[in-house]
């Protein structure tokens, strides 16, 4: 599947959203409930298992942390921006399409 074609997770997506600034896991979890009106709550299993994942696709990297501090902070790549970049176009392409479909005033 072509990186342009992913279609993220809304946890993934609010975690590429929070790490724009730097942000270690409690963090993280602390920022997506704050972006999405208190809607999404991350677990830690669920957020610790996405940064695993980010990381190794190069999405998110760590920072160099203190030394004897066991706090990660991370941050977004370009990679991950990129993503992110072309995961807001797609949810546009949805919004567009539904409204026109169904209508702007569909509640």
């Amino acid at each position: 599947m072509a990186a342009d074609n992913i279609a993220l997770t809304e946890a993934v997506y609010y975690i590429l959203l929070s790490l724009h600034s730097p942000l270690h896991g409690y963090g993280i979890m602390q920022k997506v409930e704050a972006l999405s009106g208190g809607r999404v709550r991350l677990a830690a299993g669920t957020t610790y298992g996405a940064i695993n994942s980010m990381l190794e696709k190069g999405w998110i990297k760590a920072l160099p942390g203190e030394a004897g501090s066991r706090k990660k902070e991370y941050e977004i790549t370009e990679s991950g921006k990129m993503i992110a970049k072309n995961e807001l176009l797609r949810l546009r392409e949805l919004l567009i399409n539904g409204e026109h479909i169904i209508g702007e005033d569909a509640q």
